[in-house]
């Protein structure tokens, strides 16, 4: 849950006259969650937000689990990859997936979008892992910067432009909304003085943007395995003010404060967000444990009724060998996974880490796809054997 953000124009009132200029009214829009049981903005807008001008054909989009896989764990070595297509929509390769979340690696070649987009049965967080630009939507205009996680309620109309020629980012989308974490919140919603960042983290749209030029305005729109793509004679940007707990936002992974303690920490205290069926996490540079006889690397574990990723950001990952910047491992539940042979020792008197990544926890069976499939080392499962 976000806080209370209002931008540009509003009337005193909900739902009540605001005119234009030229006497006319403005058109409101509520955008809600949960029916009108959840977060919600109102939304005001120069033309009326359901005025399209043309339907074009829709064109079959989505990738596709493979749950013919044998149990295993599994790396999938994305280190080296400099592009994986030219579009915004195009770069999406969906490595990972299940009903609830999907992984998506996305390098585009592309800095700018000729369209706008919305998803319409999905919330995105987007993680950027190298790149910096922004964020363009009905909201207005987003900062957005290596280490961002960029979270984007669905419905939200948006575009891209990059500053920078490397972009590489990771797309999650999740069918159920986003959360900070409850745990960290108190009854009204604010972040507790214990919570790992707070509300002076969270960095909603910066300015509006209005657009109010007249023209083919081309919004791709995915749904239901589909992308459907709609023309308007008006940009969807032609707001005038919003207010509400409703937006998109950015918040850094650099702004994630970590929790230590004497002996080792397991990984909700890196919880960062919340979904129905799913948590991410953010492993971040720390002190490590302090006792004196103290393990810094992770000991085995068993997940009984979870599947474990991690996407390797930064730093020396300690308790792996042979991972890279870029690699995604997918620790399933029923299998043990733990330190490779030799790191523990290793570990024992190391001070502090300098490691960055990203974590998705799964309560369901995560599946790799067809994309994903030839990003895999196959060694991987038998890298515990010395």
């Amino acid at each position: 849950m976000a806080y209370y953000v209002r931008k540009g124009n509003i009337p005193p009132k909900r739902h009540t006259q605001f005119r234009q200029p030229d006497g006319s009214l403005y058109a409101e829009e509520l955008v809600s969650s949960l029916g009108f049981s959840g977060i919600y903005s109102n939304l005001y807008h120069i033309n009326p937000p359901t005025r399209v001008k043309e339907i074009k054909k829709s064109v079959a989009y989505g990738a596709k689990p493979d749950k013919d896989l044998p149990l295993q764990q599994i790396h999938l070595n994305t280190s080296g990859v400099k592009n994986t297509g030219s579009d915004f929509l195009d770069s999406r390769k969906v490595l990972l997936m299940n009903d609830d979340v999907s992984m998506a690696l996305c390098m585009p070649s592309r800095q700018s979008m000729d369209y706008y987009y919305k998803n319409a049965e999905a919330d995105e967080l987007l993680f950027i892992h190298d790149g910096s630009g922004y964020m363009y939507s009905q909201f207005g205009k987003l900062k957005i910067q290596a280490g961002d996680y960029v979270v984007i309620p669905r419905t939200t109309i948006y575009k891209l432009e990059w500053d920078t020629s490397e972009i590489r980012y990771l797309v999650m989308e999740s069918a159920s909304p986003i959360e900070t974490v409850s745990r960290y919140r108190n009854e009204l919603g604010q972040l507790l003085e214990h919570s790992p960042y707070c509300e002076r983290d969270i960095h909603p749209p910066q300015e509006m943007i209005t657009e109010e030029s007249k023209g083919d305005y081309h919004v791709k729109i995915k749904k239901g395995g589909y992308i459907h793509h709609y023309v308007y004679d008006h940009s969807p940007f032609d707001l005038v003010g919003w207010d509400g707990f409703l937006y998109p936002y950015t918040l850094s992974i650099h702004d994630f404060e970590p929790i230590t303690g004497r002996i080792h920490q397991p990984p909700p205290v890196h919880q960062t967000f919340q979904a129905a069926g799913y948590v991410i996490c953010s492993f971040v540079p720390r002190l490590f444990d302090y006792h004196p006889d103290a393990i810094p690397a992770p000991y085995n574990h068993s997940n009984i009724d979870s599947d474990e990723v991690l996407y390797y950001v930064e730093g020396n990952f300690m308790s792996r060998k042979g991972i890279d910047r870029g690699s995604f491992t997918l620790h399933p539940g029923g299998l043990p996974h733990g330190p490779h042979p030799g790191t523990v020792e290793k570990s024992i008197g190391a001070k502090e880490t300098e490691e960055l990544a990203v974590m998705l926890d799964t309560f369901k069976p995560l599946f790799a796809t067809e994309e994903g499939k030839e990003f895999m080392d196959k060694k991987y499962p038998m890298s515990w054997t010395e």
